[in-house]
């Protein structure tokens, strides 16, 4: 495959000596990448991967962008089996693959763990686990033209797990209790499946054979095999390994595989609650502020002002361990891999002690300090992995790459940003802007500002939804919270919430929204869809921040005068 498969036109945007038309071309390059012609779609990322290396920062950077947003994605990224009976036969998990056609064209599956199979069908991942040791801390990995993606596949054997059996529901269903559930949270349902009729007899032809083989080779190539499976509909299925019967396994009539199945409860398809519940209280540091989980959803990070010290939480014990720092943490995020945990910082008299601490997160300890200007807020890391520092007192945000954490960009706001979120999939980042009662909307190809959107008085916070579609925002001074279509720019609202809304967040299913009213010690929830409030939680003393887990079954909330932190039961 080589660049001749583009347009003409395109080809001369991206070779134009003009920095701005190559900055279009990339823009053609990234919507010939989406495309159904899957030739020019390789091509367009071709050319991308090599504008990377443009002279021009802002073109590198939007070729690098652009690879992203085309490339192949699973959602979630990582499935936990749990703790199983020993004698469970299999288990089976749903991936999506997302991404242009380019994703599933011609991709190919591997695993690697013990007992664990996958089948690539369209868009459907399915991954499949033989219990066949103690543990499994394995990954399936799609790759193809569209670059390649892995899930992360962890679970446990148990030698004796109880099971309490229940009525047998209808059609045929057994159901029984006390399994633990997603990433060790709770009881679980497992659910039995009945066998299923035998399958009609088929005869294929000698003609239709010679098809499916061919196909085999085209598709996948050595080591790549083709099911046909019973009861879906016609689509393409790459298996990472055959999934014949190994020699333990037990065999039903006609040959078929035992049919018990238990289906897993993945995070990304947890079901957030329009009325969440407090699950704990968790005494931290001084004044709680900034909160931050990290990817797996294991650690909670808390910058509590006035004492110099980061809280870390161990999620599943709850215990609480501290790293010291130079100055103040106010904000904190972690890196998209969760390998490092940066914190803003800066001293109460808001001129002096302005940074970002740079913290390992194994090893619990500041590597680095990076220099900013004067009073960096709520700081977030974007989809290239970029960190965004809002630069509170001057009016802009500084951008320091990902990596190297060279600043390499400074983007001048409306004043003053107080929190940025991001839309990968639309390329825009957007930004809280205090004192000037707008949110600005920036193009993070070009790191320009592209327009602002009046919302509602003193804008605190904002979040987006995991998809991307959804913008919300608290107005401080207003009462009120505002939502956003991160597509089409239009407001909804303002919606009424409690007294001096500080801080927001999204569900992970991005059914609900969550406000955090520091006036009147509580957190609103909202449907993202009507805006209308569906419940009020009461929290701590002050509360000032809130954080939503990836994996969507808690949330927490840092209460600056009770000095702890609140966890919320937000999803099931």
């Amino acid at each position: 495959m080589s660049e001749d498969q583009l347009p003409p036109s395109a080809l001369a945007e991206i070779g134009s000596p003009i920095r701005e038309t190559r900055l279009s071309g990339v823009e053609t390059l990234a919507r010939l990448a989406w495309g159904a012609d899957l030739e020019t779609a390789s091509a367009a990322r071709l050319a991308l991967q090599r504008m990377m290396d443009d002279d021009s920062r802002s073109v590198s950077a939007a070729a690098a962008t652009a690879l992203e947003q085309t490339a192949v994605r699973l959602d979630p990224e990582r499935v936990d089996f749990g703790v199983v009976a020993a004698e469970t036969p299999r288990l089976v998990a749903d991936v999506r693959v997302e991404g242009p056609p380019l994703a599933v064209a011609g991709a190919t599956v591997t695993v690697s763990g013990p007992g664990l199979r996958a089948m690539l069908t369209d868009r459907q991942l399915r991954i499949m686990w033989l219990p066949r040791s103690d543990w499994l801390d394995g990954s399936v990995t799609v790759r193809g033209p569209a670059g390649w993606a892995e899930v992360r596949v962890t679970g446990q054997v148990a030698a004796t797990v109880p099971l309490e059996r229940v009525p047998a529901e209808a059609g045929g269903l057994r159901t029984y209790d006390g399994v633990s559930g997603y990433g060790g949270y709770g009881p679980a349902r497992v659910t039995v499946l009945p066998p299923p009729p035998p399958p009609p007899r088929r005869q294929i032809g000698t003609t239709v054979l010679v098809a499916i083989l061919t196909t085999l080779v085209v598709l996948g190539g050595a080591g790549v095999a083709m099911a046909l499976l019973n009861d879906t509909s016609p689509g393409r299925n790459v298996a990472a390994e055959p999934t014949a019967p190994e020699a333990n396994e037990e065999i039903g009539p006609a040959g078929s595989l035992a049919p018990q199945v238990t289906r897993v409860p993945l995070g990304a398809r947890v079901k957030s609650l329009a009325a969440p519940t407090v699950a704990g209280t968790v005494r931290v540091g001084t004044e709680p502020e900034g909160l931050a989980i990290s990817p797996d959803s294991r650690t909670v990070y808390v910058a509590n002002q006035n004492s110099h010290v980061l809280s870390i939480m161990d999620v599943p014990s709850r215990k609480v361990t501290s790293v010291t720092l130079r100055n103040n943490p106010r904000f904190a995020t972690t890196s998209r891999d969760g390998r490092l945990v940066f914190v803003s910082m800066y001293e109460n008299d808001k001129r002096t002690g302005s940074g970002v601490a740079v913290v390992d997160a194994r090893t619990k300890k500041v590597v680095r300090y990076l220099q900013t200007g004067l009073q960096p807020y709520t700081l977030s890391v974007g989809p290239d992995g970029n960190l965004w520092v809002p630069i509170h007192s001057e009016g802009r945000v500084e951008v320091f790459k990902a990596g190297s954490l060279e600043r390499t960009g400074n983007i001048t706001l409306p004043p003053n940003p107080h929190a940025v979120g991001f839309s990968a999939d639309l390329g825009r980042a957007f930004s809280a802007n205090h004192e000037s009662n707008l949110v600005s909307v920036i193009d993070m190809r070009t790191n320009k500002l592209v327009t602002t959107i009046p919302v509602s008085r003193a804008p605190h916070s904002i979040a987006v939804s995991p998809d991307g579609r959804v913008v919300l925002v608290a107005g401080y001074e207003a009462n009120t919270a505002d939502l956003i279509d991160a597509n089409t720019l239009r407001r909804s609202g303002p919606y009424q919430v409690g007294r001096e809304p500080q801080s927001v967040g999204v569900s992970a299913d991005g059914r609900h929204a969550y406000v955090v009213n520091e006036g009147d010690n509580t957190v609103s929830v909202l449907n993202t869809t009507t805006g209308v409030a569906t419940a009020t939680v009461k929290v701590g003393g002050s509360p000032r921040s809130i954080t939503v887990a990836p994996d969507g079954r808690f949330a927490y909330v840092s209460n600056g005068k009770d000095h702890t932190i609140t966890v919320l039961r937000v999803g099931e």
